[in-house]
């Protein structure tokens, strides 16, 4: 029993649990755009609030596995990434293989909860998600892949609530997309060196880290661009906007953490700047929605 909490413990902190955060905030706000002009009953959308976490988290948990048991003999080439529990072997291919697959199983579970068009859709999903982490052996452009897998939240949220798709919660998938693809080509500018030496690809490998940075920042206008767009498709009102202002206040300082001289700051502006902006971000278009509500 003692070696399965532990098992646990390690696999949960190699994907990072707790950064779940990152994307569930937008699955969320996808789920209240859905909701207005419907009269669901409180228990009905308690009810599916609760499977979109479930399916989000599942999800997002066993994409982060299968990223960690895949890449763990590149991890333990490289000494920045050494330590994790996989190429240190304080967690074992097994355990974290079956994770993955109690995940993925969780995941489709919970899109049979939600309705037919999102159980159908789940396959799908599940491989964008796993098929994310071969795509660094092949393409820079892999952030964007990355981008895409988290990008899926607002759009799918909306067909869990809805059963069917609008093209206009697609300019909030399409921003969540280029937010993601621009924080983590900051991210793998850590890697450069290394990457470059083992033979995969990235945009900072490829055309280094000063026009990696300045793609990065081209992502991050293009994202407000996408959700001031998703702001007047939807009609929302000042409050949304002011959410929109404060998540790109927001992106300009994580912009300004790094340069090409200097990645020291990487880690702050990965991780903490992030989990404000999809936090920030939610509350605001979620006030808004009560407010005209």
């Amino acid at each position: 029993m003692n070696g399965l909490v532990r098992q646990t413990g390690q696999v949960l902190e190699a994907i990072k649990f707790q950064h779940s955060i990152f994307a569930l905030p937008f699955a969320l706000t996808g789920a209240l755009l859905a909701l207005r002009g419907t009269e669901p009953q409180s228990g009905e959308i308690a009810w599916k609030f609760g499977w979109i976490i479930v399916a989000m988290v599942a999800a997002r948990s066993a994409a982060m596995a299968f990223n960690r048991l895949l890449d763990a003999p590149i991890d333990a080439r490289n000494p920045r990434t050494s330590g994790r529990a996989l190429p240190a072997g304080a967690l074992s291919k097994r355990f974290a293989a079956a994770f993955v697959a109690l995940a993925s199983v969780a995941f489709v579970a919970a899109a049979a909860q939600l309705n037919p068009l999102c159980l159908k859709l789940s396959p799908l999903a599940l491989a964008i998600a796993l098929g994310y982490s071969f795509t660094k052996r092949f393409t820079a452009l892999s952030h964007l892949v990355l981008g895409a897998v988290l990008g899926i939240a607002p759009a799918a949220a909306w067909i869990a609530i809805r059963g069917t798709i609008d093209p206009a919660i697609l300019l909030l998938s399409a921003a969540v997309t280029l937010w993601t693809a621009g924080f983590d080509i900051i991210y793998s500018c850590q890697d450069v060196e290394f990457d470059r030496s083992a033979g995969l690809h990235s945009l900072p490998a490829r055309f280094g880290i000063a026009k990696a940075l300045l793609v990065s920042r081209i992502f991050h206008a293009g994202m407000i661009a996408l959700l001031a767009a998703a702001w007047r498709a939807m009609g929302l009102g000042l409050v949304a906007m002011a959410g929109i202002a404060v998540v790109a206040a927001l992106l300009v300082y994580e912009q300004s953490l790094v340069r090409s001289d200097d990645m020291s700051r990487v880690d702050a502006a990965f991780f903490a700047i992030n989990g404000w902006v999809s936090v920030l971000f939610f509350a605001s278009w979620a006030a808004d929605l009560w407010l005209v509500s």
